[in-house]
């Protein structure tokens, strides 16, 4: 049995808990430590997204977890962040988007991740549309059969 873990946060929904208060409560923590960032997070703020404030956070994960990592590849230094996170087991929802004007730099990029994924790992690499790659390592099959879920 595996136990996955999100890496990054998707947008929350917006539906409120028991109490029925207009916006969370704010709990100043004067003990923590000031940390430089770019972000700022004000008092009384209704949102924070921590996968902006704080987006290589430490994942706890024990023996078989596994991490589902959402990047986006912005050009190709990017890809050695995301064949280690492969070699670690993990699987990675890849946008590229931002690399099909740049049809040279898209093709080396794709090229060196399914050499990777495919030849060297023994994983996947599985297209989702038009600019998403889902790479999986060899722990992890594809079925194409109907798969239902009760």
């Amino acid at each position: 049995m595996w136990t996955v873990l999100l890496k990054e946060h998707a947008t929350p929904d917006v539906s409120m808990a028991k109490e029925t208060r207009p916006e969370p409560r704010w709990i100043e923590m004067p003990s923590l430590p000031v940390q430089a960032s770019t972000a700022t997070i004000e008092a009384g703020q209704d949102y924070h997204d921590l996968g902006e404030l704080y987006a290589d956070a430490p994942v706890a994960r024990g023996v078989g977890d596994v991490i589902v990592h959402r990047a986006v590849l912005d050009d190709i230094t990017g890809i050695p962040d995301i064949l280690d996170w492969l070699s670690d087991g993990d699987i990675v929802i890849l946008e590229m988007s931002r690399l099909l004007t740049a049809e040279t730099e898209l093709k080396m990029a794709v090229d060196k991740i399914q050499s990777f994924v495919e030849a060297d790992m023994a994983g996947e690499v599985i297209r989702l549309g038009q600019s998403r790659l889902l790479l999986l390592p060899s722990t992890f099959d594809i079925s194409e059969g109907e798969s239902f879920a009760y």
